[in-house]
């Protein structure tokens, strides 16, 4: 026997959702030289930064077999060199110092500076993909290849103030002075690396200039003889390069000897907030191009 069964139809009154307007973005012409830097972007993407920076410092010791040893062997490697090819061959003076606590206290910050513009001018050449399929603002990734070099030297440090000690200076109160010369070697690392980074993108050839540069700039700066053979007179001009006040300065703050005065300081200041704030403005100006030309 078959039997019928009554089946009940069910309605079921699903809401259907309101149409979702797309959101409106207006872009306005920038007011203005300083609206056109877009400062505030770099907050809207904060943490892209800082995954920038923890990615620099994962990948630059990656599959090495010293690791982040490297950031104390290069100045110390460095200081060896020096020692005996400036302190004792050549006979450079040193201030009255040991040569190797002379010469290491300026490689430390010299380091920095040398892979900060190593890294940072390469970046974005390397990242290309990534620069032409996605937006955020660019300038991040020089800046976050430099800011990584700080870990760096925030591990040669210690080991600067060890041989210090191993020479016989205690530390002084002239060590409180040494953030303010890390900051103006931040100002000049990342505006220095900022110009190369924008030029290498248009240019490839910076990429080899890069090296010949920083040799230049070695010899320019206090690093291997003391800011005393330069002429008093003449030391005005020579703050002109920020790095010499800092090395200069790396000096002072460990060992308390160094050519070193307010106007000097102030000089070089300027001239790297100078060097730090065209950078942007042109990086900015030839933002817009990189996606087409990398």
């Amino acid at each position: 026997m078959i039997s019928e069964t009554t089946t009940e139809r069910l309605e079921i009154n699903v809401p259907v959702p309101a149409p979702v307007e797309p959101k409106k973005v207006r872009r306005e012409p920038s007011k203005g030289w300083w609206d056109s830097l877009k400062l505030d972007e770099l907050w809207n993407y904060r943490e892209l930064f800082y995954f920038l920076v923890w990615r620099d410092l994962k990948v630059r010791y990656k599959q090495t077999v010293l690791g982040a040893s490297w950031a104390i062997l290069q100045p110390l490697l460095t200081m060896v060199v020096f020692s005996v090819v400036f302190g004792r061959l050549a006979g450079i003076a040193s201030d009255g110092s040991p040569y190797p606590i002379f010469s290491f206290a300026a490689l430390v910050p010299w380091t920095f500076l040398a892979n900060g513009l190593t890294h940072g001018s390469q970046n974005l050449v390397t990242a290309s993909n990534m620069v032409r399929k996605v937006y955020f603002p660019r300038i991040t990734m020089p800046t976050a290849a430099v800011l990584a070099g700080l870990a760096d030297l925030g591990l040669a440090f210690p080991f600067l103030l060890g041989i210090a000690l191993v020479y016989g200076y205690w530390p002084t109160a002239t060590l409180l002075w040494l953030p303010v010369f890390l900051i103006l070697a931040l100002l000049t690392t990342i505006g220095a690396a900022l110009w190369l980074a924008a030029f290498n993108v248009q240019f490839r050839d910076v990429r080899h200039a890069v090296p010949f540069l920083i040799q230049i700039w070695l010899f320019a700066t206090p690093v291997a003889y003391p800011a005393s053979l330069v002429p008093e007179h003449w030391r005005m001009a020579y703050a002109m390069n920020p790095m010499a006040t800092v090395v200069e300065g790396f000096r002072w703050a460990v060992v308390g000897k160094a050519t070193l005065s307010t106007g000097m300081i102030t000089v070089s200041f300027l001239v790297a907030f100078l060097l730090l704030v065209t950078a942007v403005i042109y990086f900015r100006k030839m933002e817009r191009t990189f996606a087409d030309v990398i």
